[in-house]
């Protein structure tokens, strides 16, 4: 132990010239190098192209500055504000990192049914006071009856449906505008008429 430490004292060993190892897996730069190496990109090839889901198919994440912002601006797709008093619009909603970087065509947009229901065809009566309970089980709602007395459009406090007497058609068809369509008119959102009123504790659609 002595002796090497008087070894490792010695102006032999303190001036000693140690020969330069080199990696055999990296290539040896020089500070001035006229040919620097690319350095190699940790992505692959098949991932250097960004892309977004869209169900089962991959899409490129690009889109339209204009269409982006009237996605953001828009409250629903069919609507342009809001519906309810507490409700945030989706501009100031939708803001802070988490969503930075998304496709807005990407996020969920779910149709208003506030303006989906003002679809619906005005179902006539020639009862003065009918019931509705939303079709029945557990699709429905609880039945409440509607008064049909007054010469309007009179709608379910539940579901919204909109029913009227048959003696005040020519009175509602007579007026400048309805806020319910007074014949059905085609549209993709319409129920169909045989949305039924079930008697039975189970009854659907």
């Amino acid at each position: 132990m002595l002796a090497l430490r008087a070894l490792r004292r010695s102006p032999a060993y303190l001036n000693r010239t140690i020969a330069p190892t080199y990696s055999t897996h990296a290539k040896e730069v020089t500070t001035n190098d006229p040919t620097p190496a690319t350095p190699a990109t940790n992505v692959s090839k098949t991932n250097a192209t960004p892309t977004s889901v869209m169900g089962a198919h991959d899409g490129m994440v690009v889109e339209s500055v204009s269409e982006a912002e009237e996605m953001r601006s828009m409250q629903a797709p069919n609507r342009q504000g809001t519906w309810s008093n507490n409700q945030k619009p989706r501009e100031k909603a939708m803001v802070g990192p988490r969503f930075e970087q998304m496709i807005m065509k990407d996020q969920p947009q779910p149709y208003a049914a506030i303006d989906l229901i003002h679809k619906q065809p005005v179902r006539w009566r020639k009862e003065r006071v009918v019931s509705c309970d939303g079709g029945g089980g557990p699709l429905g709602h609880p039945r409440i009856f509607i008064n049909l007395d007054k010469p309007q459009v009179n709608e379910c406090t539940y579901c919204g449906l909109p029913f009227a007497l048959e003696h005040h058609r020519k009175t509602l068809e007579s007026l400048p505008s309805s806020p319910y369509p007074l014949a059905p008119t085609g549209d993709p959102a319409e129920v169909p008429e045989t949305q039924r009123i079930t008697n039975e504790p189970l009854g659907q659609r």
